[in-house]
């Protein structure tokens, strides 16, 4: 129907964007602080771009028809953009890129319900060129001041290390790795109860799947494994980057090493942001590390490290309604400039664009429609205007204050 949008799409009215906009400006308030510059890049991309890495599965690109050989779809995500676009047009750039973007993004969705949402508003930043302790914590910590930017307390990180979890899943069977996993990610342990495994198997099968609570208790976990060298220096590595975040103690960490991020171009941590204040916990935002992506664009295969994380406006949006923080109505103009007769349409205009000369912003409407004085004034206080402005022929302005 033409008088209906997409399926899956929508649209924000005047009050829906000066909401989300309370939101994004916030957001990139941060981001500039902490040295991020924004990056924008191409809403089509060429499926072999969206695939690269497994980023994304096929099935939730919504594909475009194309008259040339290239399969193109609409951005699912914003990371695989960027790093395609860092390491194609940015050769010769000085390293660590700190970049960050406010977007929108498509994913197709199978649900069944009717006019099931398909595109989103994320912002988020990656960190290119720089990989360790300090990067990680960088990350973290932005993260946590993003959310206090935005007035949020109660709130968790989730943390994990897809580099340890991988390699702990490697003393299981080829054959038997991707259900492990998956029974894993899904916390089924009917599943692990009942696959060809043997008792020790089952054991660390078990284990891996508590690894997840406070981050001491999990560490003492994990080391009861018989780690190898390289799995005992990730586990220090991870010690080291919790100790520094509980220093700063500006959030709550939860750590979990059963964390499998459906995404599977991470290497090393993953997180996810999490709201506590409803009784159904909401996924705010996650990211992770990334350190192979990149090398999957370069023209040479170079690997470039890389770590992010993306919020979700949406989910920020429906948390903070119930904060009272939003706007609650969109702003209003400061004057209503007013010509009271034909011969001074001129000078009104002039003095509507002397009023947005100022050094400040201000909100200037011209009255369009000719009417009586009342109706003109009651337009004004319907829309909150603080000021009108009748200008007559010779330019001269009369003040009226409604306020």
């Amino acid at each position: 129907m033409v008088y209906q949008p997409a399926a899956g799409a929508r649209d924000l009215l005047p009050l829906d964007v000066a909401k989300k906009r309370w939101i994004e400006d916030r957001l990139q308030q941060v981001f500039h602080r902490w040295g991020y510059h924004r990056i924008i890049t191409s809403t089509l991309e060429r499926m072999d771009t969206l695939m690269a890495g497994e980023a994304i599965q096929r099935q939730m690109v919504i594909q475009l028809q194309n008259s040339e050989d290239d399969e193109l779809g609409l951005r699912p995500e914003l990371t695989a953009s960027i790093a395609r676009t860092v390491v194609t047009r940015m050769a010769g750039v000085t390293y660590p890129q700190r970049l960050y973007y406010n977007a929108n993004v498509f994913r197709r969705t199978w649900e069944s319900r009717h006019n099931r949402q398909q595109e989103f508003y994320q912002a988020g930043v990656e960190l290119l060129g720089a990989g360790g302790l300090l990067a990680n914590a960088e990350v973290l910590l932005l993260v946590a001041d993003c959310l206090a930017a935005l007035g949020l307390r109660q709130w968790h990180l989730i943390l994990g290390e897809a580099g340890i979890t991988r390699s702990l899943l490697n003393a299981f069977g080829a054959n038997l790795q991707d259900k492990v996993r998956t029974a894993i990610a899904h916390l089924d342990r009917i599943t692990i109860d009942t696959l060809p495994l043997s008792d020790e198997l089952r054991d660390r099968a078990r284990i891996m799947m508590d690894l997840r609570g406070p981050s001491a208790e999990v560490l003492e976990k994990v080391s009861s494994l018989q780690l190898d060298e390289q799995q005992q220096q990730a586990v220090n590595n991870l010690k080291s980057l919790v100790e520094l975040l509980e220093s700063e103690k500006q959030f709550s960490l939860i750590l979990d090493l059963s964390l499998i991020q459906t995404i599977d171009y991470y290497t090393g941590i993953v997180f996810q942001v999490v709201n506590d204040t409803e009784s159904q916990a909401r996924i705010l935002g996650q990211g992770g590390r990334y350190d192979q992506l990149l090398g999957l664009y370069h023209p040479q295969g170079e690997n470039i490290p890389g770590i992010g994380f993306v919020l979700n406006i949406e989910d920020l949006y429906q948390v903070l309604l119930s904060t009272g923080q939003l706007p609650q109505t969109t702003p209003a103009s400061n004057w209503l400039v007013v010509p009271e007769t034909p011969s001074a349409d001129a000078p009104a205009f002039a003095y509507a664009q002397k009023l947005r000369d100022s050094t400040h912003l201000v909100r200037v409407e011209m009255d369009l429609l000719r009417t009586d004085a009342d109706t003109i004034r009651q337009y004004a206080r319907d829309r909150g205007i603080a000021q009108i402005a009748w200008i007559k022929a010779d330019g001269s302005p009369k003040i009226e204050s409604l306020r």
